[in-house]
């Protein structure tokens, strides 16, 4: 098997043996690139979809992926033999690399080879890594390939070889080599004139070559340049820069001799050995270097690493410790403080001051007994000198304040599981670091490194989904591996089978005191018992994520008081904070610390608490998402609501929650779907089909059918157990009408049918009118218009009897399409303003833009174009306005037949292709065909027959693919129109495409 070789440090190239790999085509070339900037990742295939169509998929995109990796798999096989390189991984694909060389990671490589160096204080090592590693570039990343999301992603990387080259630049300015510099940095500025670092790199190396007058012209130019650009000044260091070369600062001049940075031999080294499973953690490395900078400030550098128990904060903050060894020749104290054991006390730190200054030289008898005069003594003796203390597992600020020294030569790194920085900001040089779960890439390294690299190679999707199951958590990573290692005869896939096992996982990973369970523990012993109950309650909910409005209906509690809580379990390193929506901080479980709540749930809390709290939250949903629907509506029409009871929530709360009520059923999706599945499960059959059937506000207008099918169908289940025979009938209606959105009106019809009679033995007046509604659309589409216009006017009695205008104003619209299917274009009009005139007058930007495009329409059959185009206008301007894009592709197709029949046909034809490509991205199939239909005849009379047969054998088979045989039979005669060479009618064409 030949090695091949992947460029991306400039045009995108492939090789092998020195022969190119030719892709095909720029879908392929997009998605190359974006596996390439993701080595050894899955990267989903809505990510990969989102980069080729820039953010606008079509609906067959994962069809359309599928294919292009599959082409791509084999024209590398074809050129090299290689079958493995693309292996396809949930929920995408990902570029497993393996002795295969990508130019990019040979970057990364040689650039933390230099860091590494530089770090140690080998200067001139590290400027020959950063100068091979800068040499691998051949122009700006990627270039040629237009994706919006691969050309943001390559910037960074091009960000990236920026960064690199300042530090190089850097580096040779420290060994002396300011002469040659000066044209390299100068030619730098001039491409890269923004670049802060940049400038002062060449002032600097201008001053030493004694050029000072160009060196302080230089700054001008930066700041006249930063002012013109972005009305600010240059940066504090380009100004103290500045200040100093006014001033011919010493400190500017190169040393006589270099300072050798050796550790002393006589000097304490308390740390650690390195962990052989560390892995990765780059940038959080680099975050850390910045202490190194504030040496010698007025400030004690203190940095604190923060984060959930078993994220490796030790493993890290050793790391690093050995590899800045150099910088602190005075020595390296490290005392494990003990906050979180469960065994023993935390550490006093008068024990570990006694410690510290035995290492430092001072004899027993001398050390005070006092902790405050200990404290005084081990400040003195650190004066001078320069040493990095490491305080690990530490508990509070009042524990390690004692240990702090009292000079700017020092350092100290301190690791919690508690923020500290309310204490540690403003009166040090705090450099603070929340630490998260590794990245795949890392986490399968590690994996590799403690159990082998042989079977993690030979099955890396199951590496990994394995890695996904540990939540990329070290402690977790580390244990999983351990047990593959105890086990040769186990294939990764053999661990992974006994991880998705949601009741067995954490007994996987807890194999003893040392387990992910010992450590979830002891954060969740010290937990205050409101916020413990928080925890286990929280953790019951099947939501991805929540706001604290969730847990003050869990608690029955004031939200402010339960958004407490919530952080409270923040601060333990229990929760993961988000992202704010509408001013509502939302929070997320890891699933490891989720399962923990659950177990912890089942033994503190009996099974009716959790299902009286459960209900809690599905009605704090349910009212929150009736409020929501009832703001997009007008009311509470085109659903039917049942007995669920509703947990309220303050007024001020709901109005900041549901100021864009769609975006906040978008934010709300996956818990919605989530609390139907588990209310289902349950048998709380009425919050299940009640969140169900409001929860198609968000399906149907934003195009979530599967959402839409699968709520259903577990409702409906539910409610067949348990004999709820309205919820029954409320989602064979709703389902009903998920087929009519799907063109299956054969299905459409048998569920709503049997909605109607159990409707009927209800009672439900307001059921049955929605369910002949639909029953209408069912017969319009079998070509019964009689019986569709009949079961309209029965369900337009029953709306205005119960009084439900939204609906009332629907079917208005929808008789009035039949009533211009029946040719009846005049009561069409009548029906279809009427229509208008009431949804005006609901303040329903909906309805009011549907009513409008069937007005125009019946304008257009009496060939009133003028009128027509105006109205299509006025929708058009309804639709936008609110984001609905199918009724926008609606009012573009309609306003293409309008400009048509005015005889303005080559904007007709302008207008139809939009319309035809919004109905495509929707996805309606039957209105593309629509717009298809009339595209064509359009075509058809510019004399472009090529183009016209194209449009119609499109929307022919568009048609036949929907169920639409009316349609497609119109289709064919317009083929076979022009397919008879006889000189085309706008009035002929006109009549085989109107209804």
């Amino acid at each position: 098997m030949l090695q091949v070789v992947f460029r991306i440090l400039g045009p995108l190239e492939i090789s092998a043996d020195g022969r190119p790999v030719v892709l095909q085509g720029a879908r392929q070339r997009t998605i190359m690139s974006m596996l390439l900037l993701a080595p050894n990742r899955v990267v989903s295939v809505d990510v990969l979809a989102d980069a080729v169509w820039d953010g606008r998929p079509p609906a067959t995109a994962r069809n359309q992926i599928a294919i292009c990796v599959s082409a791509l798999r084999k024209t590398i096989k074809t050129a090299v033999g290689v079958e493995d390189l693309l292996v396809t991984s949930h929920p995408g694909y990902m570029l497993f690399t393996g002795e295969h060389r990508i130019d990019a990671v040979e970057f990364n490589d040689r650039t933390a080879k230099g860091r590494e160096a530089a770090r140690s204080g080998r200067l001139e090592e590290a400027c020959a890594h950063f100068e091979e590693a800068l040499a691998m570039w051949r122009g700006p990343a990627l270039e040629g390939i237009s994706a919006e999301r691969v050309e943001s992603e390559a910037a960074q990387l091009t960000g990236e070889r920026f960064d690199v080259y300042e530090e190089y630049a850097g580096l040779r300015l420290e060994l002396g080599q300011h002469r040659e510099m000066v044209g390299e940095l100068s030619a730098f500025v001039r491409e890269h004139p923004l670049r802060e670092q940049a400038k002062g790199h060449l002032m600097l190396a201008q001053y030493r070559a004694g050029r000072r007058a160009e060196a302080l012209e230089t700054y001008r130019d930066a700041q006249r340049l930063l002012a013109d650009e972005l009305g600010i000044d240059p940066g504090p260091v380009l100004q103290e820069l500045h200040e100093e070369i006014l001033a011919d600062s010493p400190h500017l001049n190169l040393p006589a001799e270099p300072a050798v940075l050796v550790p002393q031999t006589t000097v304490p080294a308390h740390l650690p050995p390195i962990p052989a499973s560390f892995t990765g953690r780059n940038s959080e490395l680099a975050s850390l270097d910045r202490l190194l900078d504030q040496l010698d400030g007025q400030a004690l550098p203190v940095g604190s690493i923060i984060g959930p128990g078993g994220v490796g904060k030790t493993a890290l903050a050793v790391h690093w410790a050995h590899q800045v060894v150099a910088r602190f020749p005075d020595g390296l104290l490290f005392a494990d403080m003990r906050g979180y054991d469960e065994a023993e006390e935390p550490r006093r730190p008068g024990a570990v001051l006694d410690r510290f200054l035995r290492a430092l030289g001072v004899p027993g008898p001398q050390i005070p007994t006092d902790q405050n005069e200990r404290t005084a003594l081990f400040r003195s003796v650190l004066g001078g000198r320069r040493v990095l203390i490491v305080l690990d597992n530490a508990r509070s600020f009042q524990q390690i304040r004692p240990l702090l020294p009292g000079t700017g030569r020092c350092c100290v790194l301190v690791t919690s599981r508690d923020s500290m920085g309310g204490s540690l900001a403003g009166d040090y040089a705090f450099v603070p670091l929340h630490l998260g779960s590794l990245e795949q890439d890392e986490s399968i390294a590690l994996l590799s490194k403690v159990a082998g690299d042989e079977r993690f190679e030979a099955d890396p999707a199951g590496a990994a989904r394995l890695s996904l199951l540990c939540d990329r958590l070290p402690l977790a990573l580390r244990i999983a591996a351990a047990r593959l290692a105890a086990k040769p005869h186990w294939s990764v896939r053999t661990l992974v089978a006994r991880l998705e096992d949601q009741h067995r996982r954490l007994d996987e990973l807890s194999m003893d005191e040392r387990g992910v369970r010992a450590g979830l523990r002891l954060s969740y012993r010290d937990l205050p018992a409101a916020a413990a109950r928080m925890f286990r309650l929280l953790g019951v909910l099947n939501v991805p994520d929540f706001s604290a409005w969730a847990g003050a209906a869990l608690l029955d509690i004031d939200p402010v008081d339960a958004e407490d809580l919530i952080e409270q379990l923040v601060d333990a390193q229990l929760l993961e904070p988000l992202r704010a929506t509408t001013g509502h901080v939302r929070y997320r479980f890891q699933d490891l610390v989720r399962l923990f709540g659950r177990e912890c749930a089942r033994d503190g809390n009996t099974e009716e608490e959790l299902r009286a709290a459960t209900r809690r939250a599905c009605g704090a949903w349910l009212a929150l998402a009736a409020e929501a629907h009832r703001r997009v509506y007008g009311g509470d029409y085109t659903v039917i609501h049942g007995p669920a009871p509703l947990h309220p929530l303050p007024g001020h709360l709901v109005e900041s929650l549901l100021e864009d009520p769609m975006e906040w059923f978008e934010t709300e999706r996956s818990s919605i779907t989530g609390l139907v599945e588990q209310a289902a499960r349950h048998g709380e059959s009425a919050h299940a089909w009640d969140l169900a059937m409001t929860g198609v506000t968000l399906f149907q207008n934003r195009n979530y059918l599967e959402d839409w099918r699968e709520s259903g169908e577990r409702a409906l289940e539910a409610a067949v157990q348990s004999g709820d025979t309205l919820g029954e009938a409320a989602m064979l209606h709703s389902l009903g009408t998920l087929e009519i959105v799907l063109w299956d009106y054969e299905s459409a019809h048998h569920r709503l049918s049997r909605a109607l009679h159990l409707f009927e033995e209800q009672g439900q007046d307001q059921g049955r009118a929605l369910v002949l509604r639909n029953l209408a659309l069912c017969e319009r589409h079998r070509g019964d218009l009689d019986r569709a216009r009949e079961k309209g006017h029965r369900s337009l009695e029953i709306f205005r009897a119960v009084g439900d205008h939204y609906a009332e104003t629907h079917v208005l619209g929808l008789l009035a399409q039949i009533e211009l299917e029946r040719g009846e274009p005049q009561a069409s009009l009548v029906l279809s303003s009427e229509a208008v005139a009431r949804s005006r007058g609901l303040g329903t930007v909906r309805g009011e833009a549907q009513s409008t495009v069937r007005l125009a329409e019946a304008l257009i059959h009496q060939g009133d174009g003028p009128r027509a185009e105006e109205a299509c206008r006025r929708a058009l301007e309804l639709v936008r306005d609110s984001g609905d894009r199918r009724g926008e592709a609606h009012a573009l197709r309609t306003l293409g037949e309008a400009l048509w029949c005015q005889g303005r046909t080559e904007e007709a034809e302008a207008v139809l292709r939009d319309a035809l490509l919004t109905s495509g991205k929707v996805p309606d199939r039957h209105l593309e065909a629509r717009a298809g239909v009339v595209l064509g005849c359009v075509q058809a009379l510019h004399m472009d027959r090529a183009g016209a047969a194209a449009s119609f054998k499109s929307a022919q088979d568009l048609f036949a693919e929907v169920g639409a045989p009316v349609w497609e039979e119109r289709s064919a005669r317009l083929l076979a129109v022009l397919g008879n060479g006889l000189p085309l009618e706008s009035e002929q064409l006109f009549v085989l495409v109107r209804p």
